[in-house]
């Protein structure tokens, strides 16, 4: 079993005095990690992985004169690796004791040979897929490796963070904002089952993404092994696409069908990796897919009939309104463009905040529960809706008593929760540009635009009213959103959390043309910070929509609670990210709630930490705010830190 070469390189892995006789030790070298034992006077070096199940030998120990495994209890003589009365054994490689040091002689590297882990992360890059948030671990070491040689060779960055759910929130807001999938990695069992809850974050809100999951070797993949899941039965409704990878796979067509259908869906494609597969060879004749010939243009004009249906409803029309929702995000120039020829509001979903500017003549703000008088005023005077991605939910606040036409570019999503009186097939941008082209010389509607400056006017006059409220308990949550107006960019990528800061920031932050992150169909608290980290990243590539971006994170107490930890995974990478943290000492929604339901307010008080202390103890910086005076100077300073910055706000439950 001794390993023998003609040309071996010789490394230092012991000072002489650091093994003492009869005592083991691990020591790296190379890439292997060898055992390295002291016995009768002499120095033995062995592979640290025992035969059988993989035991770390250096961890084990000498017993009458064998070195035991510590896992399984085989023995090895310390100084050959044989097993006495076996024949079988450990590698070993040759010991010099010099006069500074001990030394193992150890093989020229060999080059890496390319696996089927490589030549599926290749596919994947050249989809486009350029970020990796997760977790490494035993059963994806393999898929690991395999990522580690892209980001070295500059293809992709890589992310390591505390928990596994945050991974998958970071890639849902990636996908959200870019509209192209991050992957989240994960190890077998209960690393995959973490991921599910950003999985359907990412689902429910049509965003793509792609998990890659470990799972244990194929060999005892069924009986119930340690950390085995049936990862296929628990992504069975989150994942629109998913497939095992075996050993005789097509594996490169295998990764070029789950980028397909999650940038083509808009939604969650999963990979499952038993242990060994990504390890295998792959042969130097397997070529790595990617989109060539793969997608078409999306740019569906919607069929003619419909089309004249809508055209000839919003002919008769008004006082139209447009509705948008997060399905529109990437059409609304578009969209825009045809609310100024029909001189009408366009209003948001709480999903669409930002994507119309609230200081547009044009833009209404938000609908529904987290919205402003506003958008209700314009719907309520409304004669007809035209309604573009958006899904009629119950929180969206959209009546089913106007007309309305529909536009989607999901068939299923049309009159999905009620009937419409026009439900559109079509991508937004196209739909948008045909209507108007139809509505050439037809358009007899009303302008709205001093209608909607005077609402404005009343709300803001609103806002300044409730600036002044004080019971003297923590900062007003206005004052909170106003200073906030102040002092982020125009452009700023802002996620949201879940919460009472959640209903604030729809009602009093005005958006310019900042790009606002929400857990949006699936109400998910601790969204924000995962969700900032995962829209940081798109701010670092050469993508000319997000490069140098600000981006800001808000949240209440609860919902940073959730993923504290990340604050550290955020210093590691330097990521340039403020994070507004509400703290009221209270799930303050819940209460409210309990409160509406004629219930006991009960167990919503949280004990939080300091959180402006911790976020200096993670290497961040970290400032606390009691007083409204203060916001000013805490988020000037927050925002000009290079780095992760936290901003503690002290508020008052009741004044949201």
């Amino acid at each position: 079993m001794t390993t023998t070469t003609d040309e071996l390189i010789w490394h230092k892995v012991l000072e002489l005095d650091e093994l003492d006789e009869g005592r083991v030790k691990p020591a790296t070298c190379e890439h292997l990690t060898l055992c390295m034992t002291r016995y009768n006077g002499q120095y033995g070096a062995l592979d640290n992985k025992c035969p059988h199940q993989g035991g770390p030998l250096g961890e084990g120990s000498i017993e009458n004169g064998l070195l035991r495994c510590p896992w399984h209890g085989w023995d090895y003589d310390p100084l050959t690796g044989k097993a006495p009365g076996f024949d079988d054994g450990v590698d070993t490689f040759p010991v010099e004791e010099r006069e500074d040091g001990i030394y193992v002689g150890m093989p020229k590297p060999v080059s890496h040979q390319r696996t089927v882990g490589d030549l599926m992360m290749e596919t994947m890059v050249n989809w486009g897929v350029k970020q990796v948030f997760g977790m490494v671990g035993h059963s994806n070491l393999g898929v690991a490796d395999a990522l580690r040689v892209q980001e070295e060779a500059g293809q992709l960055s890589y992310y390591g963070i505390r928990h596994e759910g945050a991974a998958a929130f970071a890639c849902s807001a990636y996908g959200k904002l870019t509209g192209r999938p991050a992957a989240c990695l994960s190890i077998a069992g209960p690393g995959a089952t973490n991921l599910l809850t950003g999985l359907w974050d990412a689902n429910v809100d049509r965003s793509p993404l792609i998990a890659l999951t470990g799972q244990v070797d194929t060999q005892v993949l069924g009986p119930g092994a340690f950390q085995e899941v049936d990862l296929m039965a628990a992504y069975g409704k989150v994942a629109q696409w998913a497939q095992m990878v075996l050993h005789t796979s097509r594996h490169a067509e295998l990764m070029n069908l789950a980028c397909k259908s999650a940038i083509l869906n808009r939604g969650v494609s999963h990979l499952v990796f038993p242990d060994e597969v990504p390890k295998l060879p792959s042969a130097e004749s397997d070529k790595a897919g990617g989109p060539a010939g793969r997608v078409t243009s999306r740019n569906i004009a919607p069929p003619e009939e419909t089309l004249e249906q809508a055209v000839e409803l919003l002919a008769r029309s008004k006082r139209p309104v447009i509705i948008v929702g997060h399905g529109a995000r990437f059409n609304m120039p578009a969209v825009i463009d045809i609310a100024e020829s029909l001189n009408c509001p366009v209003i948001t979903t709480f999903k669409g905040k930002g994507l119309i500017s609230d200081h547009h003549p044009l833009g209404g703000g938000v609908l529904g529960r987290s919205g402003t008088p506003i958008a209700s005023w314009a719907m309520n005077e409304a004669d007809c809706l035209l309604v573009f991605g958006a899904s009629f939910s119950n929180h969206t606040g959209i009546t089913p008593k106007k007309p309305t036409i529909q536009v989607d570019y999901d068939a299923m999503t049309l009159g999905k929760f009620h009937s419409v009186d026009v439900p559109v097939w079509g991508e937004i941008g196209v739909t948008c540009a045909l209507l108007k082209e139809g509505l050439t010389g037809s358009i007899d509607t009303v302008d709205q635009r001093a209608d909607i400056a005077e609402r404005w006017q009343i709300w803001r006059e609103e806002k300044q009213r409730r600036l002044q409220d004080d019971r003297g308990k923590g900062v007003n949550s206005t004052a909170v959103f106003a200073a906030l107006n102040r002092h982020l960019d125009d452009n700023a990528i802002i996620a949201v959390d879940v919460g009472n800061n959640t209903y604030s920031f729809g009602r009093y932050f005005e958006c310019n043309d900042q790009a606002v992150l929400m857990s949006g169909y699936l109400g998910s608290i601790g969204f924000a910070l995962p969700a900032a980290m995962g829209a940081w990243t798109a701010t670092q590539e050469e993508d000319p929509r997000f490069q140098g971006r600000q981006v800001v994170s808000v949240s209440g107490d609860g919902g940073l609670g959730q993923y504290l930890a990340e604050l550290t995974t955020a210093v590691k990478y330097g990521m340039n990210i403020t994070h507004v943290v509400l703290n009221n000492n209270e799930l303050g929604k819940i209460s409210k709630e309990q409160r509406a339901g004629n219930w006991d307010v009960w167990q919503t008080s949280l004990h939080n930490p300091d959180f402006a202390a911790y976020a200096n103890l993670c290497g961040a910086l970290g400032i606390a705010v009691h007083q409204a005076s203060e916001l000013d100077e805490a988020l000037t300073n927050a925002l000009a830190h290079d780095g992760m910055s936290l901003v503690e706000v002290h508020t008052d439950v009741e004044l949201v």
